[in-house]
């Protein structure tokens, strides 16, 4: 096959040299100067710690607010509230309740709690009690001056009026007896818009009034929860940094040998960190939890080059050439191979862009940008000022500790690397039949993989893992009640939001059947939702109906009257039913469940508990699909389903893009850098074996695609490329040489081998010190990528090696 002529890159190469040796400080003011700009920016980096913005991505939220504003929620612990969860042996006991309103003065006693409105069990039935007892006060002598007997019946009567009212109980709730072991008091708060700070005050203040004196009381609140996402980020970095930090120089002084050397490293790596994060503030760009693992990334890519850069001028020095020929030889090198791996990079992280999700697209867009300025420090600033220091050594006569590069002809490391490929040459069917044996097994454990979205994988542990354990305690992190708090929530009151779904009907119900069209939808219901008498169990309006007409014989004369059908569903005459209804007693709770034009209602249908997010999204959708008007469905389940769709939909839409952007750029570059465009194809061969193993290794770490991880394709290609790019470039050098294939081999593998095997140690490890965050999500992720560096490290000096012998028979 006749080769693609090559362009003469050689001029724009030869320019950026000239620049970096010839006028090196030239070079360094203008780097430092920019860095002064960009570390202006810094200062406007906010942070935003919490889920809300990823539930902001997706249509089923916006749909689930929407239907919350038409009908208003049945208790709203909206941003400005706070949730009161008060545990006892029984709660509808005269005992529970007294404490409940001693509680409630309490808070409307402190001016600075600014208490709008407190809604509770004890308020509820002091109300049924004595319906003029409006304030908290004459809600207690209620209760005091009632018997048991008395209050018990009271509490069957606000249940029978307002059944919503067990929202607020514990999943052991016994509405016959009544009896439940926790309810919810929801304190509303009348907090100035936008002020964030004084609500998280508040909250923290209700905290200690709760806890003093009032019985087994939990506090919970959006201020408390994001205040403790943002104490959680900082924890986190605070383990991560220094653990990072500490790593980073071990390797470093390993790789370099030199103390001047390992100091113009850590300056080249905190200007990349610095013009990152400035850019993310003129950017307006907040800080969240996905943007912990930035710095950490930054720094792994960094390091990368920061060691080829080094390793490849040492060696030009160690046979006797000048600073400023090493420099220029090094350069005229990697300069080509750094952009490439900077621009496979980009297209990796910048593949996340493709997401629905808006936090998943702002940290591919943040790295991708940092993985530019990377290159322009590594490439540029770093080699501009090792000529500046070594000139000034050499003039000054200070030695160097070591100008030998790590990984030589005579090195151990040396050694190992050459042996793959030595077997490479002398047992390829061999090694060719372990790799697809391996990748196959990898392959079918990959199918076990799923997508999940859950908002506890952002909160902190609850229970320390075993590497939090070890962490001795003068550093190790705090406990967060707030995590315990958030499961006690969900794990008492289970069946509050997460075993219901939403159906939103829109359509002329004045019409006459109307109400019976809706009503037929849970006629014959799918089976991921509750029956009862083979009809699906739901709260509409029709219930209200039956309610009013239970306490109001006219109602139900009116409610029979227009039953031709008799099964309880109106037939006819609707808009003075939904008229006189609306005038009732009962009115509130009509509203709950249709709107002021009469156009649009809800069903809120009950689903079973083992049913998984899928069946019944699938199953909900199935029911709005089938239904006579214009429906559409939503909750708590769908949102999150529509989450987990979400992601994964992004895993592979940006893994699809990334690949395919890769593969044509590699293609592309190499045949009009070297006229050699099947290498690109070549080099991409070990990194689709990285993937197929890193997919394969998850279902066996117990990993699954969440918020973060969904991002780790399109990562891998971006960074694993990087190992192979550095080979084959390096290989293709050689070859052009010598044209012996083995002994080009022989050289990568020492020479490059060693700089990438220094690179992976330092990467795999730097975002191996994530699995310290205090946070499930980060952990995976750290993990994760360092399984990822690993193996496309692995791959790259074992199936590259005899990927390029096929290659070079082929092509060559």
């Amino acid at each position: 096959m006749t080769p693609l002529p090559s362009i003469d890159h050689e001029d724009i190469v030869r320019a950026v040299d000239r620049e970096i040796v010839d006028h090196s400080v030239r070079v360094i003011i203008v780097f430092l100067l920019l860095s002064g700009i960009f570390a202006g920016g810094m200062a406007g980096v906010s942070i935003d710690a919490g889920t809300q913005r990823f539930f902001e991505s997706v249509p089923e939220h916006h749909t689930q607010q929407f239907i919350d504003d038409q009908f208003g929620a049945t208790f709203d612990a909206g941003e400005d509230s706070t949730q009161v969860v008060v545990s006892d042996e029984n709660v509808f006991s005269k005992r529970a309740l007294l404490r409940m309103l001693e509680l409630q003065e309490d808070l409307e006693a402190d001016p600075s709690l600014r208490v709008g409105d407190v809604t509770g069990l004890a308020s509820g039935v002091a109300r049924v009690l004595d319906p003029l007892a409006t304030t908290t006060t004459a809600q207690r002598q209620a209760i005091e001056t009632a018997t048991p007997t008395e209050i018990r019946a009271a509490s069957h009567t606000l249940l029978d009026r307002r059944p919503q009212v067990a929202q607020l109980l514990s999943e052991d709730q016994n509405l016959a007896e009544p009896h439940a072991s926790a309810t919810i008091v929801l304190v509303s708060h009348a907090i100035p818009e936008g002020d964030d700070s004084t609500l998280e005050t508040v909250q923290e203040r209700v905290k200690q009034v709760a806890e003093t004196g009032h019985g087994d009381v939990r506090v919970f609140g959006t201020a408390i929860q994001d205040a403790g996402f943002d104490r959680a980020i900082f924890e986190s970095l605070s383990l991560i940094v220094p653990m990072v930090t500490v790593l980073i120089l071990v390797f470093l002084i390993v790789a370099y040998r030199d103390p001047i050397d390992l100091v113009l490293a850590l300056v080249s790596l905190l200007l990349a960190i610095v013009w990152t994060f400035g850019f993310m503030g003129y950017a307006g760009i907040s800080f969240n939890l996905m943007m912990v693992a930035v710095p950490v990334l930054l720094l792994g890519v960094g390091i990368d080059f920061g060691i080829h850069a080094v390793n490849r001028y040492r060696e030009e020095r160690v046979a006797g050439k000048s600073v400023e020929d090493s420099m220029s030889i090094a350069n005229r090198q990697l300069l080509v191979a750094f952009f490439i791996v900077s621009v496979t990079n980009v297209i990796g992280f910048s593949a996340n862009v493709t997401s629905a999700l808006e936090p998943v697209r702002e940290f591919g867009l943040v790295v991708a940008v940092g993985m530019v300025f990377t290159l322009a420090v590594f490439g540029v600033f770093l080699p501009a000022l090792k000529v500046v220091v070594d000139r000034w050594r050499h003039s000054r006569g200070i030695r160097q500790f070591s100008i030998t590069p790590l990984g030589g002809e005579e090195s151990r490391l040396g050694d190992i690397l050459r042996s793959s490929a030595i077997v490479a040459k002398r047992h390829p069917l061999i090694l060719l039949a372990i790799i697809l044996l391996v990748t196959g097994a990898a392959a079918q454990s990959a199918t076990n993989v799923e997508s999940k979205f859950e908002t506890e994988d952002f909160l902190p542990y609850a229970d320390h893992p075993p590497q939090l354990d070890a962490i001795p305690d003068q550093i190790a992190p705090s406990e967060f009640e707030i995590t315990a708090t958030s499961n006690y929530i969900t794990d008492t009151f289970e069946t509050t939001n997460t075993e219901q779904v939403t159906l939103y009907v829109e359509g002329p119900l004045r019409r006459d059947h109307a109400l019976e069209a809706v009503s037929r939808v849970g006629s014959d219901p799918p089976d991921s939702f509750v029956r009862k008498d083979g009809h699906a169990v739901s709260q509409s309006i029709v219930d209200v109906m039956e309610r009013a007409a239970r306490q109001d014989r006219e109602f139900a004369d009116l409610l029979d009257r227009n039953d031709l059908s008799e099964n309880g569903v109106p037939d006819r005459n609707l808009d003075a039913i939904y008229q006189a209804l609306l005038s009732s007693e009962y009115g509130d709770q009509a509203r709950q469940y249709l709107t002021a034009d009469r156009r649009a209602t809800k069903v809120v249908y009950q689903v079973q508990a083992s049913a998984s997010q899928k069946e019944v999204t699938e199953d909900a959708r199935t029911l709005a699909a089938d239904a006579r008007f214009d429906a559409v469905v939503t909750g708590d389940i769908i949102v999150f389903r529509a989450l987990t769709e979400a992601l994964m939909s992004s895993a592979i839409i940006s893994f699809a893009v990334a690949f395919l952007l890769t593969a044509a750029f590699l293609v592309v570059i190499f045949g009009l850098l070297e006229g050699r465009w099947s290498l690109g194809l070549a080099t991409m061969a070990p990194v689709t074996v990285a993937i197929v193993l890193l997919v394969g290794s998850m279902p066996i770490l117990g990993i699954t695609f969440n918020a973060l991880t969904a991002t780790i394709l399109a990562i891998t290609i971006g960074l694993g490329v990087a190992y192979a790019v550095h080979v084959s470039h390096r290989f293709i050098d050689e070859y052009d040489d010598n044209g012996d294939v083995h002994e080009s081999l022989l050289v990568t593998l020492s020479g490059t081998g060693g700089g990438i095997t220094a690179s992976m140690l330092t990467t795999s490890g730097s975002v191996v010190c994530m699995t310290v965050a205090v946070n499930p999500i980060l952990g995976q992720f750290g993990l994760l990528t360092g399984v990822s560096t690993f193996l496309s490290y692995l791959t790259a000096v074992t199936v590259l090696p005899l990927t390029l012998r096929g290659w070079a028979r082929v092509f060559g």
